[in-house]
């Protein structure tokens, strides 16, 4: 599904916002509508991209479309990447993408335990099997690895929803921060266990804006566009009035709800998800050279990646770090 064009020009009526000539940019996203996209649907419905003369098309994520396969084909000008081993590989397979902006300070990646039942912290799971999915395995799955010693015995095949989990007490499976812990509740009744991998001590960037070399080289006017109307759309969600990104969204997706839509916003600024870190001085979207040097140290260590790979390509801070939307935050 998509936002056309048709309904732009409806949030722009209520937005009151001029309409001129604007470029056509499309934005994949890895996963369905939801809260942990808020920001991007807020500056669709309030004219933020309009503004800086993008016309948006943002494509949902699923199954059947994975954002950042659709962009190193070439059907999307930017994706998102969940997490800073995607963009890692980039480098490592020679593949000419890089991140320009980290939307997420901390990675809202989540192991979901039930209560009561000696799960409660990841030591704890070192032997649990555990429900994933093929791309996590291939991600965030090496740290938990390398620093709790789990194996490739205890993955099990994650299928998307919450039904084999709520079937068994013993169950744990991955999950978002944003959205699978309000899910177990309503459907089956009890407040899940919640561990943050962030929390851990994992270092990578979460949610991270990418795009190919040559735009990112070639169209710099293009990237600080787009990179400070999303973060000035994340500044609107959290701290304006976040109501009409949120009916956009469960436009898209009809599965979420207001109650839905409120945890979520609270789980991402309670647990500093977009402003945590170099994020609080730098403005959401922030990203450092010594960051993501401490990433690849983490990383080369266990032999995940060739010691010389450098991790220096797999990103630029050209377009963040200007504190773009503070002014937001401040003002309400």
């Amino acid at each position: 599904m998509k936002l056309g064009l048709a309904l732009l020009a409806a949030a722009l009526v209520l937005a009151g916002t001029a309409v001129h000539a604007q470029e056509k940019v499309t934005f994949g996203l890895d996963r369905s509508a939801q809260p942990e996209f808020a920001g991007y649907y807020q500056a669709i419905a309030k004219g933020i991209y309009l503004r800086r003369g993008l016309d948006v098309t943002l494509r949902q994520g699923g199954p059947a479309m994975n954002a950042v396969q659709m962009l190193t084909s070439g059907r999307l000008d930017f994706a998102i990447a969940p997490d800073s081993y995607t963009v890692l590989n980039f480098v490592r397979d020679k593949q000419p993408y890089r991140a320009i902006a980290a939307m997420f300070q901390k990675d809202s990646s989540v192991l979901l335990a039930h209560p009561d039942v000696g799960h409660d912290a990841f030591p704890q799971l070192k032997s649990v099997p555990i429900m994933v999915t093929p791309q996590t395995q291939a991600g965030i799955w090496n740290f938990l690895r390398a620093k709790y010693g789990y194996n490739a015995a205890q993955i099990r095949p994650y299928d998307g929803t919450l039904k084999p989990f709520l079937a068994d007490k013993m169950a744990v499976q991955q999950g978002f921060l944003g959205l699978e812990p309000i899910l177990v509740t309503q459907q089956g009744g009890f407040e899940p266990v919640v561990l943050l991998e962030a929390d851990s001590g994992f270092l990578g960037y979460g949610q991270l804006l990418v795009t190919s070399e040559k735009l990112s080289r070639g169209r710099p006017d293009l990237m600080r566009k787009f990179v400070n109307a999303s973060i000035e759309g994340w500044y609107s969600y959290l701290y304006a009035d976040g109501r009409p990104g949120e009916a956009l969204i469960k436009k898209e997706n009809p599965a979420i709800t207001d109650e839905i839509l409120a945890y979520g916003k609270d789980a991402l600024m309670r647990n500093g998800i977009l402003e945590s870190g170099d994020g609080e001085r730098d403005g959401i979207g922030a990203m450092t050279d010594a960051r993501w040097a401490a990433f690849g140290r983490t990383v080369k260590q266990p032999g995940m990646y060739p010691v010389d790979l450098d991790v220096s390509k797999a990103y630029t801070t050209e377009f963040v770090d200007k504190r773009v939307g503070v002014a937001i935050k401040k003002r309400n």
